[in-house]
């Protein structure tokens, strides 16, 4: 097959190739983490898959203390609380100046027509629109999405080729697909090349068939022929699957022909996977886990996902592990850290999340259970105690001799 086609790389959009890059990953794909995939190295990053009707209806604001660009939407029952109850959800956050040219949307569709409306709100801040068509979850197959669009292969083709027309042209950026494998070569192989004549710069295939889990070793069989096909086609093809680090995904690139490599499983235990041995390779999760909560702090991320996450990055049987993952604020990670340098970034990001409103009114419901159960224990106070005993009436006073009479 020849070598010298090639899809053309929109103005704005990026070539896969030569690229080692982070996956889209749900929860584990957050802008913070994104941003330190960025600092060890990554030379993209792909955004956590985000429904097409998510994000069709939301308002894009400038956060003024992150610079951030916030995609967000009023609750469904907003309408029933009160103002100051009612709070916008944050659907999509991206850093329009740190991710400028190397962040790739991913989005979870089953429709061209939803595809396009909600790709044209991110199109002009990133640098590709990736379709999911590979994630195995019922949350996504149900609709259609994910992995059950390899079911549909010609209907797959028509969402590409919509995104083609009508946001990778008018935009000037690429659009991508990531799929899996099917059940047999023959299958695959019919997929790719139906998916790389739709006009996309690139293709992502993950090294296992649908049924698979992470647990189960990726299977390579059939990389070497994908990675002929696209190349034939002139698009990119990425590899996934069971990629370590980056010295890794340069060897694997060279021995399956491939264009670039995507790391996921490894990058959400430690990040520091993306630098190369020159620089020293694999850094201690500590030293991990203190950058990321520096950029955290930096972009006033959602506490519950930074939670999540520094549960990812620390090993279990760290002595800081469970008192970490017990915090209820930044402010209390950063004590425990020791981050005396942005212990005061972090109280002020706690006063705009709420945090430490949340903490009072645990520390008063949690006093309040103590006293109920104090008192059903019998653990009444003396003033209680007091005024039951002036209260106490004898029996004749409160009917019981009443009530016994007419009992007979």
């Amino acid at each position: 097959m020849s070598s010298s086609k090639k899809v053309p790389i929109p103005k704005n959009g990026v070539d896969y190739r030569g690229k080692v890059v982070l996956a889209p990953m749900v929860r584990s794909g957050e802008l913070p983490s994104r941003l330190l995939a960025l600092k060890y190295g990554a030379d993209l990053v792909w955004g956590p898959e985000t429904i097409d009707k998510s994000m069709i209806g939301t308002t894009k604001r400038i956060n003024p203390i992150s610079s951030t660009i916030d995609y967000t939407r009023t609750p469904s029952n907003a309408s029933k609380q009160p103002d100051s109850v009612a709070k916008e959800s944050k659907i999509y956050r991206l850093h329009p100046n740190q991710e400028h040219g190397r962040l790739i949307f991913q989005i979870g569709t089953s429709s061209p027509t939803t595809a396009v409306e909600a790709s044209k709100l991110v199109a002009p801040h990133v640098a590709g629109i990736d379709v999911n068509a590979g994630c195995p979850k019922p949350f996504s197959t149900s609709g259609g999405m994910g992995a059950a669009l390899l079911k549909t292969p010609d209907h797959l083709a028509s969402i590409l080729s919509a995104l083609v027309k009508e946001v990778g042209t008018v935009f000037e950026i690429g659009i991508s697909v990531k799929i899996r494998l099917l059940e047999t070569p023959s299958k695959t192989e019919a997929l790719v090349r139906k998916l790389c004549a739709t006009g996309i710069t690139g293709l992502t295939v993950h090294c296992r068939t649908t049924p698979m889990r992470p647990r189960e070793r990726a299977i390579r069989d059939q990389l070497r022929m994908i990675a002929d096909i696209c190349r034939g086609e002139g698009v990119a093809c990425v590899m996934n699957g069971d990629v370590k680090d980056k010295h890794e995904a340069l060897q694997l690139i060279q021995e399956f022909g491939c264009d670039g490599a995507m790391i996921a499983t490894a990058a959400e235990a430690n990040p520091s996977v993306f630098r190369t041995n020159e620089q020293g390779g694999l850094l201690p999760w500590r030293e991990v886990v203190q950058d990321y909560m520096r950029l955290a702090l930096d972009v006033d991320n959602k506490w519950g996902n930074t939670k999540f996450t520094l549960g990812q990055l620390m090993p279990g049987k760290a002595e800081v592990y469970k008192r970490v993952t017990q915090c209820k604020s930044y402010a209390e990670v950063c004590e425990i850290l020791e981050l005396e340098d942005v212990s005061a970034q972090a109280r002020e990001v706690d006063d705009r999340l709420g945090l430490g409103q949340k903490q009072d009114k645990s520390a008063i419901k949690k006093a309040k259970t103590e006293n109920k159960s104090a008192q059903a224990a019998g653990g009444r106070t003396n003033v209680e105690k007091s005024r039951s005993s002036e209260n106490r009436r004898s029996l004749s006073e409160r009917g019981v001799g009443m009530l016994s009479t007419m009992a007979v």
